[in-house]
């Protein structure tokens, strides 16, 4: 057998390729599938099926595009309501690479169509060797049960499938049995994942919080208690996904446009994107610009904090960026980049345009910031769990997310203000959504609460968490 995860770190999705014999399977892909067609033509292998173990809302799959450059069937759960050509499978259901049994276990919980794929390879043995647990089983946790793919269910009833999806499908199956789950750490599909990107059921019943001895009623408590708020984007790539998305070839590429007519656009009402660095963001931007950088979960977050179907302009470093920002903005269903600043911000610059700058600072100012200016103000933008963990004193918590301009009402622009999160990335975007509140002093953290930390400074719990 053959067989290949491809990790997405932009998204923390992982995809794989199952082969034997000359055929293969891709499983939960991409949007842009490339990478599929050149290892499975490198392996000598025809990609017979693209399966879904579920409709993905966190991105857009490249499902129909790799169907329709190589003649694979797509294959989904039979809950699905797909309205693209599909074969519907259930509990049960085997499809045969070569000599791979690839046999379907209906795991509904995170969504109702949701199936796990045993993977069997027969040269080794009859019994299952490895499971594709989709969003049912991750490393260290397991899906959510209440985002866009409930369609009808609450997230209480979603939970209480999820248990039984666990404890009388994926736990039956033997302790040295590899899991292989379709995201990683950070992705908002799930609360506490893990970095790893593998394990084993055996390792998942040690160590797996959501796994520990417990009945139903308590199970569906811990599951829907403190959710954190679900992307907007999640429900639109859902419905995009149980459609089929265009061909990413159908994405054109932006216009290059002179300072002048950016100011046109976003006078408009199109949204500035800079994609670039903190860092240089903070030196210099186009005002009201949104940054989220290149360098994080960069389509994620654009998912997040715009709406799709808003009109983009991007703000790079260079052409190259442009591209990259394109198509990874295309991976969460963004294709309405009309264009982008040419010359980036040196041609801003020699337009004579205004500037906008946010001073970044180290945890060493921050400390003595905060020592020596009673009246400045700390926002952490990390999610609750993780400001719960550890977090620098007289901080506040306000997650990063499209609301934060709204809450931000109770912060006083007359004094200076500093954002924080875990590195500095989170905290960038944070202050591109509050520059235009008109902040006396705007201060992004370098480095962040895991720089604090690392420096021996002072972390604070909430009375509960300690």
């Amino acid at each position: 057998m053959y067989f290949k995860q491809f990790y997405l770190g932009c998204l923390a999705h992982a995809s794989y390729l199952v082969g034997s014999e000359g055929e293969a399977a891709v499983v939960d892909p991409q949007r842009d599938v490339d990478q599929y067609v050149a290892e499975a033509e490198a392996q000598g292998l025809k990609i017979r099926y693209v399966v879904e173990t579920h409709l993905h809302a966190d991105f857009v799959s490249g499902h129909r595009e790799l169907a329709a450059r190589t003649g694979a069937e797509i294959v989904i759960g039979a809950r699905a309501g797909a309205t693209f050509p599909h074969r519907a499978v259930k509990d049960g259901d085997e499809l045969r690479v070569g000599k791979v049994v690839i046999r379907v276990l209906e795991t509904p919980g995170h969504t109702p169509e949701s199936i796990s794929l045993v993977v069997i390879d027969t040269e080794v043995s009859d019994a299952p060797q490895k499971v594709l647990t989709g969003d049912t089983l991750f490393v260290g946790d397991v899906g959510r049960p209440d985002l866009a793919g409930a369609r009808g269910f609450t997230p209480q009833q979603m939970a209480a499938m999820m248990y039984e999806s666990l404890h009388q499908k994926l736990l039956k199956l033997d302790d040295g049995v590899e899991v292989w789950p379709a995201h990683g750490a950070g992705s908002m599909c799930g609360r506490n994942i893990s970095k790893e990107t593998s394990s084993t059921i055996g390792q998942q019943r040690r160590f797996n919080y959501a796994l520990a001895p417990m009945g139903r009623e308590e199970f569906v408590r811990l599951l829907t208690t403190d959710l954190p708020e679900a992307p907007a984007y999640f429900n639109a790539d859902a419905r995009i996904n149980r459609e089929g998305a265009p061909p990413l070839a159908e994405v054109h590429r932006p216009a290059a446009l002179l300072p002048q007519q950016v100011v046109a656009y976003a006078n408009l009402g199109y949204a500035v994107l800079d994609v670039r660095a903190a860092a240089e963001f903070g030196a210099g931007h186009v005002p009201g610009a949104l940054n989220v950088g290149l360098g994080g979960q960069f389509a994620s977050w654009a998912g997040a904090l715009i709406p799709l179907g808003t009109p983009l302009i991007v703000v790079a470093s260079d052409e190259a960026q442009v591209d990259e920002a394109v198509t990874r903005l295309a991976r969460v269903g963004h294709d309405a980049v009309h264009g982008y600043l040419q010359g980036g911000m040196g041609a801003w610059r020699e337009a004579g345009f205004e500037v906008s700058e946010v001073e970044q600072v180290s945890v060493a100012e921050l400390r003595r910031m905060l020592e020596e200016q009673g009246e400045l103000q700390l926002l952490d933008v990390r999610r609750p769990a993780e400001f719960n963990a550890g977090h620098a004193p007289r901080a506040s918590n306000t997650p990063l997310s499209p609301r934060l301009r709204e809450e931000a009402a109770r912060l006083d622009t007359e004094r200076p203000l500093a954002v924080i999160c875990a590195g500095g990335y989170r905290s960038s975007a944070a202050t591109s959504l509050l520059r235009p509140f008109g902040f006396r002093r705007l201060y992004n953290v370098e480095g962040g609460t895991s720089a604090w930390i690392a420096a021996g400074y002072p972390v604070e719990k909430p009375a509960a968490a300690i």
